[in-house]
């Protein structure tokens, strides 16, 4: 396609998705505060860009794929960042998972100087960015939509625009609230039916054969059995994300007990210095506080 792309943030899942984009031959220039990550893909073909400022002058598309509310604030309103450079115009989106005031805000910015905003992210974990198959929920207006549509076909299969500004991250804030969940309720039963006798794989392989199958048993059920909590998904990124879905619960006067229960689980192992296991690492907590590792031998 013809139009340029910055690409802001080269962790876990923006290096592959940077090379999703080079595959179809897109023109892209990145910046990353690493510039392990930056030599890494300019050898694939991308170009470097010296500042977030200098990535959004250089381009008619401005990705931003960054870890949290500070760090897209930062990038995107800081002296030198990409509002900063954007020209009439542009178009900024924001894939990360952040508040939906900020992005609301990063849209309002962008407005005084003509150029368009939307906030799109995503589900699908390190595998989907590497397969191109990332579910992307998309807040913004729809003109905006249809023009940044190649792109998110290149990045994902299940591409849905979801509302105006914000409309994204709170979808996404939903999302992370099933994703927990089904996380916390897997690494019960794996416990429970362990502790009683029964083989994890065994119960894995009852649970994906019913109606308690999901996407998250699939992807992750292997972590917990293997106990490999190798991120994945950090379980640090994923408590921040329930602290969005709690925020905005709470200004909205809604009641989410059982997020409330999965994020204090979330605190507890970022606590015991699990903040950097995978999201599948809650198991090890349901298995502290049975004091029982899934698959031992019971006396």
């Amino acid at each position: 396609m013809s139009a340029r792309v910055g690409f802001i943030g080269l962790g876990v899942m923006g290096r592959p998705m940077v090379r999703n984009l080079l595959a179809a031959g897109v023109v892209v220039t990145v910046y990353n505060r690493s510039q392990a990550s930056v030599q890494e893909l300019v050898a694939n073909g991308a170009t470097a860009g010296e500042s977030p400022a200098a990535v959004a002058a250089a381009s008619d598309i401005t990705i931003l794929m960054l870890a949290d509310d500070r760090a897209v604030e930062a990038v995107a309103l800081g002296p030198d960042g990409v509002v900063a450079g954007a020209s009439s115009g542009a178009l900024v989106i924001d894939m990360s998972t952040v508040s939906p005031a900020l992005d609301r805000r990063i849209a309002a910015a962008l407005a005084e100087h003509s150029a368009e905003f939307l906030d799109a992210p995503v589900s699908g974990g390190d595998a989907g960015a590497k397969a191109g198959t990332l579910s992307i929920m998309v807040g913004g207006p729809a003109a905006a939509f249809e023009r940044a549509q190649p792109i998110f076909e290149i990045l994902g299969t299940t591409i849905t625009h979801v509302g105006e500004h914000g409309s994204g991250q709170v979808v996404k804030a939903c999302n992370q609230v099933v994703v927990a969940l089904t996380l916390e309720a897997l690494g019960e039963a794996l416990v429970l039916g362990s502790k009683c006798g029964v083989d994890p794989a065994i119960i894995m392989q009852v649970l994906g054969g019913g109606l308690a199958n999901s996407r998250v048993l699939e992807l992750r059920g292997p972590n917990m059995l293997e106990h490999r909590f190798d991120p994945g998904f950090a379980i640090a990124l994923h408590h921040k994300d329930l602290g969005i879905a709690l925020s905005e619960a709470r200004t909205t006067g809604v009641c989410l007990p059982g997020t409330a229960m999965v994020d204090q689980m979330f605190a507890s192992i970022r606590q015991h210095g699990g903040g950097g296991y995978d999201h599948s690492g809650i198991l090890t907590h349901l298995e502290r506080l049975a004091d029982h590792t899934i698959g031992a031998t019971n006396e």
